[in-house]
């Protein structure tokens, strides 16, 4: 017999040694088709699960020197090249009999994070540390990936009890949430009935599930360029165009924004670059920002502003720009079904010591663009937290799950589809 609890906590600590950035997650996706393929599962790959106009924030560059580590690191070129240079994966399994398309979702990349040299730390104290300088599972996407290989292998072990079609979404890039897009708009998901996501830790300490967490924000991810014209900054400044002091002056006003009356609004300019040399008139500026909103109208409403904004300055200092949109996700909306359902699951499940309906979560998830496309084609979706205790923050270097919660996790993934596909 199965012991689910141990396989989970064995996936999770081998990818935990291998952490990989949004887009990049060759090494994982590769163990993760695997392990499917091994069970018996039909996986989509490549550029057949992804919807190639709404990919965002992926760098070129970057994917070919991942790809390069993921060779050195044992991926076949075959599977890189079934690929296509996308990362992720959606996978079926359809049994003989008709009933529900029910899908779950796991998301699979790294945060960029130097892990801890503390030998207290369990993954040091373990073995299982990260070896990706750099990097790190420090957000718990090792373990929500494990759950759904768990689950995956639950259903090959119960294949004769079920009916209907159940899809798993292994979902790249949610960092920034810049993959949950991308996969939605492949169209594997638009028959799916239900679907399911949860998140590790965040509000919830052990044994504690949040089915229906509100405060989930919708946002917007923007880079910008300027680009001006350089110059000797006192023999001849009037020709220069100066696209540092352009910079500054956007970041003031992007600061000074008004915010929205009908709820949440946020920007936050988390990174800017420019200039060439200290007797140089500044010729270039980059900068990422980012706007978020209780709901999609405050959002947009930010959204708007900022880039009037960003217009605006370039045109005052006479500089060129360009924006890029790196990322995007909804606020979020479960349905009453699915909620009662995680609800009723999760209050049988051992170690679940409470269920509280509703608490702040305060962030951000492109799990929304997912439930969206499933609710926009008639479809139902909760998002929900499991509770895992944790030493360090989400995005610390010293982070780390209750490993225990994996079971939990995945106890309530099986309940759920003991319910709507049994």
């Amino acid at each position: 017999m199965t012991d689910y609890l141990a396989n989970a906590i064995a996936i999770r600590r081998e990818l935990h040694t291998k952490p990989e950035p949004g887009w990049m997650e060759f090494f994982t996706t590769a163990r993760i088709v695997k392990e499917l393929e091994s069970l018996g599962w039909t996986v989509h790959l490549g550029t057949s699960q992804i919807g190639l106009d709404q990919v965002m924030g992926r760098s070129e560059k970057l994917v070919e020197e991942n790809i390069a580590r993921a060779r050195k690191e044992g991926v076949s070129d075959k599977m890189l090249k079934r690929m296509e240079g996308y990362t992720g994966c959606i996978a079926e399994w359809k049994t003989d009999k008709p009933g529900k398309v029910t899908a779950l979702r796991f998301d699979i990349d790294c945060v960029g994070v130097e892990e801890t040299d503390d030998p207290g730390h369990k993954p040091n104290a373990n073995g299982f540390r990260s070896c990706h300088k750099g990097f790190m599972h420090a957000c718990g996407h090792d373990g929500h990936t494990a759950i759904g290989l768990t689950v995956a292998r639950w259903v090959k072990d119960h294949a004769d009890e079920l009916k209907g079609t159940i899809k798993l979404i292994f979902q790249p890039a949610e960092e920034g949430v810049r993959g949950g897009a991308a996969q939605a708009a492949s169209g594997l998901l638009d028959d799916v009935d239900y679907i399911l996501g949860s998140h590790l830790a965040l509000m919830c300490k052990s044994g504690i599930i949040c089915p229906n967490p509100q405060d989930v924000l919708a946002t917007t991810k923007f880079d910008v360029s300027y680009t001006g014209k350089p110059a000797h900054p006192t023999m001849s400044p009037e020709l220069g165009r100066d696209a540092l002091a352009c910079l500054c002056t956007t970041v003031c006003e992007l600061r000074a924004m008004t915010p929205h009356g009908k709820g949440m609004s946020r920007v936050n300019i988390g990174k800017i670059e420019a200039g060439e040399f200290r007797n140089v008139v500044p010729a270039h500026g980059t900068m990422q920002l980012e706007v978020r909103g209780a709901t999609g109208e405050i959002n947009d409403y930010m959204a708007d502003q900022a880039l009037r904004i960003i217009k605006g300055t370039a045109l005052a200092y006479d500089v060129q720009y360009d924006v890029v949109k790196a990322g995007e996700a909804s606020s979020m909306s479960n349905d009453e079904e699915l909620i009662d359902l995680v609800t009723e699951v999760a209050k049988k499940v051992p170690g679940v010591t409470q269920v509280i309906r509703e608490m702040s979560m305060g962030g951000s998830e492109d799990y929304t663009m997912l439930a969206n496309r499933v609710q926009a084609h008639g479809g139902k979706s909760d998002f929900f937290i499991i509770g895992s205790d944790r030493p360090g923050a989400h995005h610390q270097k010293n982070f780390d799950i209750d490993e225990k919660s994996l079971g939990i996790g995945f106890e309530i993934y099986k309940g759920c589809l003991e319910k709507l596909n049994k």
